[in-house]
Parts: structure tokens; sequence; C-alpha cells
């Protein structure tokens, strides 16, 4: 079996208990985090929050969706830009995304689930996380992205001065806003 990269949203909507998880088979890059996201989007986040005008994203602040990742902030925009919503940014500080919801709401019961199991081909996994409920009622959706995210990919200075981002005052560089770029006429 290839390699399997999952990348999870977690929510707790106004009537329920929600998960997602995009299950890649090429590498964990911020381009493959932003398309999990996005897929989350269309096939979820615009059901529970039609009326949205913005998206709210708490994440570590490393690995593919890191606070240093430049192309991050640049595939955000470009959401942003597609969707016309604005992408506010909380980075969990070093050493404590132990205290995301995700790894206590979502993945501790994914791994629950799967657990003596075989995760012997694609399909089985994505089977077994979907089928990952709890007395509380979560529900996880799951899909396989067989997209392609190369490493390595370089942001010039031109890019990253492309995004419309704006800094908060507390950590600017943890807590950001990407706002949507207005349409060229």
């Amino acid at each position: 079996m290839e390699s399997m990269v999952p990348y999870g949203i977690y929510g707790i909507y106004i009537t329920n208990n929600s998960g997602w998880v995009g299950v890649g088979i090429d590498h964990d890059t911020a381009a493959f985090a932003v398309e999990s996201i996005r897929r989350w989007w269309y096939l979820m986040g615009i059901v529970a929050y039609p009326e949205a005008k913005s998206l709210l994203i708490s994440a570590d602040s490393g690995g593919s969706n890191g606070y240093r990742v430049k192309l991050w902030k640049v595939e955000l925009q470009k959401l942003a830009n597609e969707t016309g919503l604005e992408i506010s940014v909380c980075h969990f500080p070093p050493g404590t995304s132990k205290w995301n919801r995700i790894e206590h709401r979502l993945f501790s019961f994914i791994t629950q689930n799967w657990r003596g199991k075989p995760l012997i081909s694609h399909e089985v996994i994505v089977n077994l996380i979907a089928a990952t409920t709890t007395k509380k009622g979560l529900k996880v959706r799951c899909q396989l992205d067989t997209g392609s995210y190369p490493k390595g990919i370089k942001v010039s200075k031109e890019e990253i001065s492309q995004v419309n981002i704006r800094r908060e005052e507390f950590h600017g560089e943890w807590n950001y806003l990407i706002i949507p770029q207005k349409a060229i006429s």
C-alpha cells in the first residue's frame, strides 16, 4: 500500500458533532492541507453554515499548516478568493498541539475505532474512519484524495507579498486574517 496522509477538520455545529478527514496518498504539504479544508467546506461547511462570511481555523504551529509555512498562506489566499470567505487563523503556540480539540474529539475516536484492525488498503482506512461514531453523536465523513502534492515548492517574495493578510495585535505571527482579494475587473 502507498503512504497515507490524514488531514482532519473538526467542528461542533449548532445541531451536530461532525468531523471530516481527507486521506491523501501523496505528501503532507500545505497544498494538501488547504485542499482538505476546501473539500470539507464544499461538502460539509457550506451546508452547516450557508450564510457564513468567515471561517475560523485553529491549527498547530508546525507541519503542513505551520505558522511559518509560506505556501500555507498562499494556498489559504486562493481558498479565500475562491469562496469569498475571510479566513481567520489561530495557531496553537509551539508545543501545545495536545490541547487542540481535534486530537481529543476526533482522532482519538478514529484510533479506537480501527484498533486491532489491519489497515491493508486505502478503502479500508477510509471506511473505518467514516464508520467512527461516539455516544455523543460524532459523525465522521472521509474521502480519499488521490491528488499530487509535491514537496519543496518554493514561494517567492512576490507571491507572499500578494497574500492579503492582516496580523492580529496579539502574536500576529500565530493569529491572522486572510481577506479575499477583490475581483479584478
